[in-house]
């Protein structure tokens, strides 16, 4: 019985020291295992240091000064031979053309026909009226006789066969004027010679700045020799100054190598002189058939002058018979209907000329050197009617690049800052300057528009930059990297650690402090608040709310 109750006793005994041992690593290791359940930060020392503000935003490059290539006319577009990005000369050819007349001139030319026949019809009326109508005898005896009709009718075949032949000549000329008009489009050997020109002019103008350039230099080599030579005649008679001999003898080798260096210059410049002039001479040569066609055209159109007074002259002959026939017979309402008719087809006629003047023939050209933007036709389709056919970035001119900010961004930046590229190695030649800053159309309360001068080689209107722009570097107390600005519905904010000493050790929160945000650049932002220098959180493994309980990263 004590035996069992020994055992009992013992037993009681061990639990108790196991129970107390396991108290004891519980308490002394309670901080260590609640630190595995707390959110893990790595924390950065807020410290001064410089701030370079960048804004960033994305815009589509824009031509700063775009040309449109328009025509008056509606034609249909055979060929396109050019594509978007294509450098073009002034003259090159954009597109051809189909050789049938634009819809303006196939318009006018149906409503002068129409006018003609209206024309017909009103001197058939009176011509019919003369044959058919019942003239008193009063209106017969003061016609002169009663055979007045026939005779009368006569005249008019007469004048309007005259007016018709006068017709013919008109027309004639005008097909020779158009046929020479053709040669001189379509001559392979009508050149421009203006390239050639200007190669003569630059020529002459480089080759005459080098023969002033060799005079002077020549002058002043004459110069030396003649100050060497007194300096050599005065050291002979009582001495004179050797170390000036010396300098000028040095200053002469300096001079003569010039004066053979600027005679080198001279025989290369008038050789490039005389090149040029061979090449403006080989190509005026090829303007001979240019000259015999103009001088063909200048006749055509002196004859033509004068075959057109001709015809005016016959049709107020034949207005005149028409006028006196119908006052005679009282036919006033079917003179006056020729009469309208004639007018009418004369103003057709002058709009069909007009038109056929205008017309372009079978190629659109560059009117100006630069870049082609945009293509607004296509083959076998016909051109818009607003007439805009291409639009061309001229030779020399920017474009330029907008994007919004907010006013307190652009508080950031001035005009005149150069702004970078993202992924700039692939624009290597692209130069990007802040051109103004203006309200924002679409938000002028809140937001600026920043507008970039674009310039390169390499620049094509339509294409989407990221740039990035901001102002010099600024010193600032407090910095902090950017992954320690947190936000929500109360603003901008950072975790800063604050301590608390134990028995067991020291525990560490997390803190709040509001802050503003001064200025940022791709790593870290400047702030103010109520900071002092301290540890702030930049990452956890869990979330972190203010005032509770962190494990730092390096304990």
């Amino acid at each position: 019985m004590n035996e069992n109750g020994s055992k009992r006793k013992e037993w009681v005994k061990n639990a108790a020291i196991v129970f107390l041992i396991i108290l004891l690593i519980l308490t002394f290791f309670s901080n260590t295992i609640q630190n595995y359940s707390l959110p893990e930060v790595a924390t950065q020392y807020v410290e001064s240091g410089s701030i370079t503000a960048k804004i960033r935003g994305m815009g589509t490059v824009e031509s700063g000064d775009p040309y449109n290539v328009k025509i008056k006319e509606v034609r249909e577009v055979a060929s396109v031979e050019v594509k978007v990005g294509d450098k073009v000369e002034e003259g090159q050819v954009l597109c051809t053309l189909t050789e049938a007349d634009s819809q303006q001139l196939d318009q006018a030319k149906k409503e002068l026909t129409e006018k003609q026949q209206a024309l017909e019809t009103a001197q058939f009326n009176f011509e019919k009226q003369l044959l058919t109508g019942n003239f008193d005898v009063a209106i017969m005896q003061n016609a002169g006789n009663t055979g007045a009709v026939g005779g009368y009718l006569s005249q008019i075949y007469s004048a309007k066969n005259e007016m018709e032949a006068a017709q013919t000549k008109v027309d004639e000329w005008n097909m020779v004027i158009k046929n020479i008009d053709m040669q001189l489009a379509y001559n392979p050997f009508s050149v421009d010679v203006s390239k050639e020109t200007k190669a003569v002019n630059e020529a002459q103008a480089a080759l005459n700045a080098i023969e002033n350039d060799l005079t002077g230099a020549r002058n002043w080599l004459t110069s030396l020799d003649a100050q060497i030579d007194q300096e050599k005649a005065a050291i002979s008679v009582s001495g004179g100054d050797a170390s000036r001999l010396e300098n000028l003898q040095s200053q002469r080798l300096t001079a003569n190598q010039n004066v053979i260096n600027l005679e080198s210059k001279q025989r290369s410049a008038d050789q490039t002189l005389k090149n040029a002039q061979a090449a403006l001479a080989a190509k005026k040569g090829t303007t001979d058939l240019d000259n015999a066609l103009n001088q063909q055209k200048a006749f055509a159109q002196l004859s033509l002058g004068n075959a057109q007074a001709y015809l005016d002259l016959k049709k107020a002959d034949y207005d005149e018979l028409i006028k006196n026939i119908g006052d005679t017979y009282t036919l006033s309402e079917l003179t006056d209907a020729i009469s309208n008719a004639q007018t009418a087809v004369e103003e057709a006629q002058a709009q069909v000329d007009k038109l056929t003047t205008e017309a372009m023939g079978g190629e659109i050209l560059a009117p100006i050197s630069g870049t082609i933007t945009a293509i607004n036709v296509k083959s076998g389709v016909e051109t818009p009617s607003d007439g805009v056919v291409f639009t061309m970035q001229p030779e020399g001119k920017g474009y330029t690049l907008s994007f919004s900010v907010t006013n307190q961004q652009a508080t950031r930046v001035s005009v005149g800052d150069q702004g970078e590229l993202v992924n700039a190695w692939r624009y290597d030649d692209i130069q990007v300057t802040l051109a103004s800053i203006k309200p924002d159309p679409n938000n002028p309360g809140q937001n600026k528009l920043l507008t970039f001068d674009v310039t390169g080689d390499s620049v094509i209107a339509g294409q989407s930059l990221n740039v990035s722009v901001g102002q010099k570097s600024a010193n600032y107390d407090y910095v902090v990297p950017n992954s320690a600005i947190r936000e929500d519905s109360n603003g901008k904010f950072i975790l800063v650690i604050t301590s608390k000493s134990s028995p067991i050790g020291t525990r560490y929160f997390a803190s709040r402090v509001d802050v503003e945000v001064l200025a940022s650049d791709d790593t870290k932002s400047a702030v103010s608040g109520a900071i002092e220098y301290a540890y702030v959180i930049t990452t956890s493994t869990k979330p972190v709310e203010a005032g509770k309980q962190v494990r730092l990263a390096n304990n």
